[in-house]
């Protein structure tokens, strides 16, 4: 009888692992992070992305910008890990979420805080902007966040996205009434 089911090759296994333990050693958030990708089984991909160091996928997979990583990239590189975060987040969040404005507000924090705590070092001004936004229903911060995100990644089509979760977005056009 044939086998199915294709092996996860020894080196993205490696690199999995590797992943997963430099994840770990960084606070709650890590342990965290890579335990929800290892019980979702969370597939570390690479591709060409413009405008973007990752991206998910709705099969649940991350995609790693090709340009800037690979199998050979060091597992603790703060950049990546952090995208990682930023990306299990949106995974979190369901897909409802992740594509709008709000959601991508809060896997921006949580990316960044990450990446900050990480490294000890400051961030670029305009991330630290974006890191003391309120994470709220306000459309005059979500338009800011936005505004902020696209000045700092000029390519980015944060525009594309509704301020709130669609949901949201419809009840609040039809109301005009902030969400609680």
């Amino acid at each position: 009888m044939k086998n199915i089911f294709k092996p996860v090759p020894d080196k993205e296994r490696f690199f999995r692992d590797g992943v997963f333990k430099e994840l770990a050693k960084h606070g709650a958030l890590g342990v965290e992070t890579g335990a929800f990708m290892r019980q979702q089984k969370t597939g570390l991909k690479f591709r060409r992305q413009a405008h973007s160091g990752a991206a998910w996928s709705l099969n649940g997979n991350i995609h790693l910008s090709a340009d800037d990583y690979s199998l050979n990239s060091d597992p603790n590189n703060p950049g990546m890990l952090s995208l990682i975060v930023h990306e299990v987040c949106h995974l979190q969040q369901g897909f409802i979420t992740a594509l709008s404005v709000y959601g991508e507000l809060d896997a921006w924090q949580v990316g960044f805080r990450f990446y900050q705590g990480m490294t000890g070092s400051p961030l670029k001004p305009i991330l630290q902007d974006i890191l003391n936004l309120p994470l709220g229903w306000s459309r005059v911060v979500l338009r800011e966040a936005a505004g902020l995100m696209k000045a700092y990644s000029p390519g980015y089509r944060i525009d594309l996205l509704p301020l709130y979760p669609i949901h949201r977005e419809i009840v609040w056009w039809i109301s005009r009434k902030e969400p609680r």
